[in-house]
C-alpha cells in the first residue's frame, strides 16, 4: 500500500514587482512559520547568485533563521552549490546548524553553478568544472560529516567542528540520472528536480533504488520530487498564475534573468510558434490547478516516481496567492504539524546510544 503523500517546501526567495529583498527574506520567515504550523515536512532553500530577482545567496545564513522562527519542521538546503565551495567550510556550516537545532538541518547538494560560470570561479577560484571533483567533494564532506579518519580528512589531521553526536541528513538533488547514481554510491537521499528536467525523472529515481549501497546513515534508500506548483479554488486565478509560470520559464530560457515578470507582461506577450512549443514542454515542469485538479496531478507524479514526498516550489505574483496554495496543498493532503517532543527524543535517544 502507498504511503501518505508528504509535502515539503523549496523557496528560492523571489523578489516581487516593486520589491526588495529585504522584504523577500521577511516572507520567507512567514512561510516557514506557516509551513510548520501546517505540518510540511521541511523547507528548503536554494543557492543562486548574480541575480537581482531572487534573494538566497547564502542558504546556510537564511537556514539559521527560518530554524529559529520555527518548531517541527525540517530546514536544510536544497541545495548547497558544493562546487562553490570549500568542503572543509560547508562541513562545519552544517555542523554548525545541527548543533544547534538536533535533527531538524538537511544538507542537500548540487553541482550546478547557481547562476554562471564566471561567478562560480570568483566564489571558489580552484573549481576546475571537473565532474571528478565534485565526487570528491562529496566523499569528504561525508568523511567530514561522520569524522572518519581515514578518507577524506587529511587522515584525521584536519577534523571539521564542533563535534557533535548527531549529522545533517545528506541529499544529492538531480535533474540528471548521472547525479541520481552519485546519490546511489554514497548512500545518501535523492531529490530529483523535476521543475528542472521533466524528462527521465522516473528512470533515474529508479535507477537510484536499484543501485542503492547503504550507508550508516541511510540504510535504505530515500527519495523525492520536486515540481513548480499552484493551487487555487479560483479558475481565473489558475490560468493567471499558469500564464505568469509560462513567461517565467522562457524568459529564463531566453536569458532574462533579471526580469520580474508580472501577469500583465505575461498576458500580452505574443509567443512566436517555436515559443509556444517550448511553453508546452515546461508546462511538465508544473502542477497547476484547483484541489481537484492537484489532487490528481500530486498524486500521478508520487505514482510515477513511487515516492511518498514532493518539494514544492511556488511563484506567484502576490504573496497572499503564494501562502493560501500552501494552505490548500495542506488540507488536501491532510497533512498534519509535526511534534516538536518527537524530534527532541530522537536526538535524546541518538546521543544516548553513543
Amino acid at each position: 500500500m502507498q504511503k501518505k503523500l508528504r509535502l515539503s517546501v523549496l523557496d528560492q526567495t523571489p523578489i516581487r514587482k516593486n520589491s526588495d529583498a529585504p522584504a523577500a527574506l521577511q516572507e520567507s520567515i512567514r512561510l516557514a512559520k506557516l509551513a510548520d504550523r501546517l505540518g510540511y515536512s521541511r523547507y528548503w532553500l536554494s543557492e543562486h547568485h548574480n541575480t537581482t530577482t531572487l534573494a538566497g545567496a547564502a542558504p546556510e545564513i537564511l537556514i539559521a533563521r527560518l530554524a529559529a522562527e520555527t518548531k517541527g519542521i525540517r530546514v536544510g538546503s536544497g541545495g548547497i552549490m558544493l562546487p562553490n565551495h570549500s568542503t572543509l567550510k560547508v562541513a562545519e556550516n552544517f555542523r554548525l546548524l545541527e548543533a544547534l537545532y538536533p535533527g531538524r538541518i538537511d544538507l542537500g547538494l548540487g553541482r550546478a553553478p547557481g547562476g554562471d560560470r564566471l561567478t562560480a570561479q570568483l566564489l571558489n577560484p580552484s573549481n576546475t568544472f571537473d565532474p571528478q571533483a565534485y565526487i570528491t567533494q562529496i566523499r569528504d564532506l561525508q568523511a567530514f560529516l561522520s569524522d572518519d579518519s581515514t578518507v577524506g580528512t587529511f587522515q584525521g589531521k584536519i577534523r571539521a567542528i564542533p563535534k557533535i553526536n548527531t549529522q545533517p541528513e545528506l541529499w544529492i538533488l538531480t535533474s540528471s540520472g548521472e547525479s541520481a547514481l552519485l546519490a546511489a554510491h554514497f548512500g545518501a537521499a535523492l531529490c530529483y528536480a523535476q521543475f528542472i528536467n521533466p524528462i527521465g525523472g522516473a528512470a533515474a529515481v529508479q535507477a537510484y533504488r536499484s543501485r542503492f549501497r547503504p550507508s550508516d546513515e541511510l540504510p535504505e534508500p530515500q527519495a523525492s520530487v520536486g515540481i513548480f506548483a499552484f493551487c487555487s479554488e479560483d479558475e481565473s486565478k489558475v490560468n493567471e498564475v499558469r500564464a505568469l509560470v509560462d513567461y517565467r520559464l522562457l524568459g529564463f530560457e531566453k536569458g532574462n534573468f533579471d526580469e520580474i515578470p508580472t501577469y500583465a507582461a505575461a498576458s500580452a506577450y505574443q509567443y512566436t510558434p517555436a515559443e509556444w512549443q517550448r511553453v508546452l514542454y515546461n508546462r511538465q515542469r508544473t502542477a497547476i490547478g484547483t484541489p481537484e485538479q492537484m489532487r490528481e496531478k500530486l498524486e500521478s507524479i508520487a505514482a510515477e516516481f513511487q515516492v511518498d514526498e514532493i518539494v514544492i516550489s511556488t511563484f506567484t505574483e502576490h504573496e497572499e496567492e503564494r501562502m493560501h496554495s500552501y494552505e490548500l496543498l495542506a488540507d488536501l493532503f491532510d497533512l498534519k504539524p509535526r511534534e516538536a517532543e518527537a524530534t527532541h527524543e530522537k536526538v535524546k535517544a541518538a546521543r544516548s546510544s553513543l
